[in-house]
């Protein structure tokens, strides 16, 4: 009877540190069954429906960044483009990436922003949101990187248009409503987003990216958190299995230039590490009218410290407790004026 107990007991505590390993060691799993059953598949998937370089041919290899340990920018954008309509970026995002610090900088351009459209009718000045509108992504890099005085690596678009689906597949997104949402404009989509919610289905998640009765400001920030909470629901330990049926399904409403290779490496680092901490920074404008046309003037003190945070962060000697945050730039800016006078 003893030994019948101790086998029992024996069995239990393998079971235990059977359940105890896999607990400590969920991490390595995933990132190890992604690599033997999803990644080539995801692969796939990008390079027939998303993998657009700008040169249009995807038999010139890009020329190689070493991104898993040097930071590199990738500009995102995120358009509404619905039937019969032309297409403009309601979204402009400079991104750094520092791979190693799990670290992600995200610089907002607002769509009204009043800048010269690279490209375009002599470098006229312009809304931002339409270089993309007139020249596509190419057109919208030039002007990116004019303005923020920073080249750009790569690009990825979204269409939000063709998210809805892929939200409803992720079971809903943690929106952070705190209050019911109305559009009721005269000219505006008609829609009711009721707040205090768990999670919201993808029509709500579209119209909560869509709502514009209020500042572009509020709505850029709107927009920043919807892809933040949209990426991590896609990277959570839960929804991994799902990340190749959820890129057919934005099937060609994803584009960019970045190697499908590239993409599955990245997903594998951070499914396997720690969860990335995001900086947000908009450059903010002063709202004017010329010709009876509504821009926003770019505050140079905002443009002056998205400089220097993309200085900052791009520079791969940069240790990660020295890294600036939004809204201490011009602290160190000051700070390293001051030490050069000296």
């Amino acid at each position: 009877m003893k030994k019948k107990w101790k086998k029992i007991y024996i069995a239990y505590l393998v079971v235990l540190i059977l359940a105890a390993g896999a607990f400590l060691f969920r991490k390595p799993l995933t990132v190890l069954a992604f690599d033997l059953f999803l990644s080539d598949k995801m692969e796939a998937t990008l390079q027939e429906k998303s993998y657009q370089p700008l040169n249009e041919d995807k038999t010139v290899k890009p020329e190689p960044i070493v991104y898993k340990s040097d930071p590199f920018s990738v500009m995102l954008l995120g358009t509404d483009q619905r039937k019969n309509e032309t297409a403009r970026s309601d979204t402009m995002i400079y991104a750094v990436v520092r791979p190693n610090d799990y670290k992600v900088l995200l610089i907002s351009i607002p769509r009204d922003t009043y800048t010269e459209i690279i490209g375009h009718d002599d470098n006229k000045k312009d809304k931002i949101t339409h270089a993309y509108a007139f020249g596509g992504q190419q057109m919208a890099k030039d002007t990116m990187e004019a303005l923020l005085g920073h080249d750009i690596q790569y690009y990825a678009t979204i269409n939000f248009n063709g998210v809805k689906d892929v939200v409803d597949a992720l079971g809903g997104l943690p929106l952070p409503i705190k209050k019911t949402i109305e559009n009721k404009g005269k000219d505006h989509e008609k829609f009711t987003i009721v707040g205090g919610k768990d999670l919201y289905n993808g029509e709500d998640s579209l119209n909560y990216v869509r709502y514009r009765e209020d500042s572009d400001f509020n709505r850029t920030k709107r927009q920043q958190v919807f892809m933040d909470v949209l990426a991590n629901k896609m990277l959570s330990l839960g929804q991994i299995s799902k990340v190749n049926d959820l890129l057919s399904i934005l099937g060609e409403n994803f584009k960019t230039d970045m190697p499908p290779t590239m993409i599955t490496d990245l997903a594998k680092k951070f499914i396997g590490g720690k969860e990335a901490d995001i900086s947000s920074f908009t450059v903010m404008g002063e709202g004017t009218k010329i010709d009876g046309i509504y821009y926003d003037l770019v505050d140079e003190e905002d443009l002056k410290e998205a400089k220097a945070l993309i200085d900052n962060w791009m520079n791969a000697s940069t240790p990660v407790d020295q890294l600036i945050e939004p809204g201490k730039a011009s602290n160190a800016l000051e700070a390293k004026a001051t030490s050069a006078a000296q």
